[in-house]
């Protein structure tokens, strides 16, 4: 289970695997200076910030591997970051 920080205050645990995707969409907007809604469930409710390139973002896995992605998953992912809604970790697509 892998661990996401944002700025100095929210974190969020994820699996590995989707944190490597969430990872690569994320990567992708903020290089693009693009900011984003992003959202989970947690057991308290829905969790909902506002990513920005001025704050900063870690990724910490716990896996002794990187795993290996998905570009049907990551495209799905980039079209939930695009639109109004915002990012939210969809499960990934099956079959892949």
């Amino acid at each position: 289970m892998g661990m996401f920080i944002y700025g100095h205050e929210r974190h969020a645990d994820f699996d590995d695997r989707v944190l490597a995707h969430l990872q690569m969409v994320m990567t992708n907007k903020l290089r693009r200076q693009e900011s984003f809604s992003f959202s989970w469930q947690e057991e308290r409710g829905w969790i909902a910030i506002w990513i920005h390139p001025s704050v900063s973002l870690q990724f910490i896995y716990t896996g002794n591997r990187e795993p290996a992605l998905n570009m049907r998953w990551l495209d799905l992912l980039a079209e939930a970051a695009n639109s109004v809604a915002g990012l939210v970790p969809v499960p990934e697509p099956a079959g892949e």
